[in-house]
């Protein structure tokens, strides 16, 4: 197609999006009608109007549409930028997502990561998770790696942002979903994580570059989350948040939803307990019952590159060859195994968690983490 002309059906396929009262699901609707978005743009009143329950108002909306300026502007920052705009009727739009039926018309998508892969999940959970659940997130994302899925996820605190890390130690490609425009990074402390995503993976929104950053776009952003998706995971939420609303949406679009369980008295496991009992989720307690209830079989991987850890002590080596990363070990135990004195224990335990190298637990227990 002819850049100019393709330009041009750009330019009207983003000014459907800005006609105030036509949503996802109408616009679909006119598009099965009119075949394009020029079409519904160039649709005379009376053409509108023969389409049933459609009515007076949103015609002369349509018909007197005279935006064309914001939505000329985005093609050059899409082009500028070297964003990729998928609409919904086009061939690169997630085939996974056009499914739900309140799918956005317009995805701005920018990476390297195909978006249209057999195997994607999605993991969400709580910005503030405990020690456990950053652990938990690490050993799934790195036992899911001989299957090759894109993971999914927010760009948020906590959960999403360990995921996202996760994949990239492990070579795995990973995608966040923005609940604003490709033109900023919020929260700004992940723009350099954002890059990294960007290289081996991408970052997608339906908002366009002049889209502030608003609170009700947040729930919005989750629709897309989970259907993208075969699966969502749900690490460690509460009974309300965001990840709830991803997991209700997932359940509602028919996709496969699993949470972690936890202890009836953590509040931060109270969301999944409460997707557990009402049958929204199935139960996770290992990723070969996830692996099992998807049907998949291991990929030939890439080689993961481990973490270099450089300017460790002999004392914090030593530490790190003592923890596993899967049973908690109490500091009696690796006082034993160490032989290391205590004050040297206590700072290299100390240093180790600051690096992110090992978590500590209630009971003065500490696990490995996983990279």
């Amino acid at each position: 197609m002819d850049t100019q002309i393709a330009d041009n059906e750009l330019r009207y396929q983003i000014a459907l999006t800005q006609i105030e009262s036509i949503g996802p699901s109408l616009a679909k609707h006119l598009l099965e009608h009119f075949g394009t978005a020029s079409g519904v743009f160039n649709a005379s009143k009376k053409d509108l109007l023969d389409i049933e329950y459609f009515g007076n108002y949103r015609a002369e909306k349509i018909i007197r549409f005279n935006n064309f300026t914001a939505a000329d502007e985005e093609v050059c920052f899409v082009k500028k930028h070297g964003i990729t705009p998928l609409f919904i009727n086009a061939a690169g739009y997630p085939k996974k997502l056009a499914a739900c039926t309140d799918a956005p018309i317009i995805v701005y998508y920018k990476g390297n990561a195909p978006i249209n892969q057999t195997r994607i999940i999605s993991i969400v959970g709580t910005r503030l998770p405990t020690t456990y659940g950053k652990w938990l997130t690490r050993l799934i994302v790195e036992e899911l790696a001989p299957y090759q899925p894109l993971i999914i996820s927010g760009l948020a605190y906590g959960i999403d942002v360990t995921a996202h890390q996760t994949a990239l130690d492990c070579n795995l490609q990973t995608v966040g979903v923005l609940a604003h425009s490709l033109a900023t990074i919020y929260p700004a402390a992940h723009q350099h994580i954002a890059k990294d995503i960007i290289a081996s993976g991408g970052l997608l929104t339906e908002l366009s570059s002049t889209a502030r950053i608003e609170k009700f776009n947040f729930p919005k952003r989750n629709r897309i989350v989970a259907g993208l998706s075969d699966a969502t995971i749900v690490i460690e939420t509460e009974t309300k948040g965001g990840s709830m609303i991803t997991a209700n949406l997932a359940f509602d679009y028919d996709r496969q939803v699993f949470a972690c369980p936890g202890k009836i008295t953590d509040k931060k496991s109270s969301g999944c307990l409460r997707l557990i009992q009402t049958h929204k989720a199935a139960l996770l307690d290992s990723v070969s019952t996830f692996i099992e209830a998807l049907g998949w079989a291991p990929i030939a991987t890439k080689q993961i590159a481990p973490k270099v850890q450089q300017n460790l002590t002999d004392p914090e080596k030593t530490i790190l060859a003592i923890l596993d990363h899967q049973i908690p070990v109490s500091i009696d135990e690796i006082y034993l195994k160490s032989m290391l004195p205590n004050a040297v224990l206590a700072g290299s335990l100390l240093n180790l968690e600051l690096y992110g190298l090992i978590g500590a637990l209630p009971g003065k227990t500490y696990l490995r983490l996983l990279g």
